[in-house]
């Protein structure tokens, strides 16, 4: 069973608050970028390398790659999967990756998306996404970062 200490989504991916905040309060030695665009684009894997932490390891997988190999992690790898949106975390969990709780981060303001918390934005697909994952159990929390207070998650469904 991989340990997987947390799962976020935050559209922005691996940044300074995931870098740093979000890492050294978990004791994450592994961040796992599970999105398909990026598992091919070297130029934003680099920038996103650079925000890293020293010390530890990024991996950039597909979606399928991510369900495929998530069972062989080493024991010794404290895993932080971070996600682009709600509808890749949904496929993770439907493809038996055993995430119990997504840390809703930051999901910005597009067209057709409404805000309903302090940084997150939802759209129905996003809403869908997040119902069906709740009725997966899975546990939702709205946190921009770990020092700030836990947002209702019912606002998602706003």
């Amino acid at each position: 069973m991989p340990h997987i200490l947390l799962t976020r989504i935050d559209n922005r991916l691996i940044h300074g608050q995931v870098a740093t905040q979000w890492t050294s309060s978990i004791g994450a030695n592994l961040l796992l970028v599970a999105n398909d665009e990026v598992s091919t684009n070297k130029m934003r894997q680099g920038l996103m390398d650079m925000a890293a932490p020293t010390g530890v390891a990024t991996r950039y997988f597909t979606i399928q790659k991510t369900i495929d190999i998530i069972g062989k992690a080493n024991d010794k790898q404290l895993i932080f999967i971070i996600c682009q949106d709600p509808e890749d975390v949904l496929k993770l969990v439907k493809g038996g990756v055993p995430i119990k709780k997504v840390n809703i981060g930051n999901m910005h303001m597009a067209e057709g998306k409404r805000q309903v918390a302090t940084t997150v934005a939802v759209d129905d697909a996003d809403v869908a996404a997040f119902k069906e994952l709740q009725d997966l159990g899975v546990e939702l929390i709205i946190q921009r970062v770990p020092t700030t207070p836990v947002e209702d998650a019912s606002k998602l469904f706003n």
